[in-house]
């Protein structure tokens, strides 16, 4: 299991990061300043950093550059500062990614495990397989018995989260979070109408209805 430290200022994205990152199996731990920051990378070992840029007392860009004196551990800097000279600054001092404010969780995603793919730390799996569905994460790609389907973006991210993890219920306000992301505002009722189209797709009842709770496939 990779432990992703998150540094971070504002309490509600600590929670969503942890909340989504704790349901995809990773370990989360978190920090709400710089200071806090580099006290945690010290006094725990991370596989990998999210660090925002706007942070009080020590702001991510000298974190960053702290860090980056002692360790070549993946970093993603996500950030509200979208400038092309800040994402410049953030790669010369060795960011491995640069995410802008307000992310797209399945996007965050993909990145942290390219990251920690070519770290050499993480998940290698490019491809997640349950009984005859695979996922190509990379090409964003679904197949059926070697079928390519003709999915959506949402319908793939769907997909991807319930065949993350077996077995798990999820809500709908929790399908909400991680697909369409902790700022969306619109009715919950969007997720149903999806995962029926996604079901005519597959041609089989993989997604089961959890009455009164939300939706799951079973455990392989």
């Amino acid at each position: 299991m990779a432990q992703i430290l998150v540094i971070e200022d504002d309490k509600e994205i600590q929670a969503v990061l942890k909340n989504y990152l704790t349901e995809e199996g990773y370990s989360v731990f978190l920090a709400g300043d710089g200071l806090e920051g580099i006290a945690a990378f010290h006094g725990r070992k991370a596989d990998l950093i999210l660090l925002d840029v706007m942070l009080p007392k020590v702001d991510g860009f000298t974190v960053l550059e702290l860090i980056r004196k002692e360790t070549k551990i993946p970093l993603i800097l996500v950030t509200a500062r979208d400038s092309v000279e800040d994402q410049v600054k953030g790669f010369e001092l060795l960011a491995d990614d640069y995410v802008t404010k307000p992310f797209d969780m399945p996007v965050l995603l993909c990145k942290i495990r390219a990251v920690l793919r070519r770290a050499g730390s993480g998940e290698v799996e490019e491809r997640l397989r349950y009984r005859d569905l695979e996922l190509d994460e990379e090409e964003y790609r679904g197949y059926l018995m070697g079928r390519e389907l003709e999915l959506t973006q949402k319908e793939f991210e769907l997909l991807r989260v319930f065949l993350a993890v077996p077995g798990k219920v999820h809500t709908r306000q929790s399908l909400l979070d991680q697909v369409w992301g902790f700022d969306y505002f619109g009715e919950e009722r969007i997720v149903d109408t999806h995962i029926k189209n996604l079901r005519k797709k597959l041609g089989a009842d993989y997604i089961q209805t959890v009455r009164g709770v939300g939706y799951r496939v079973e455990k392989q």
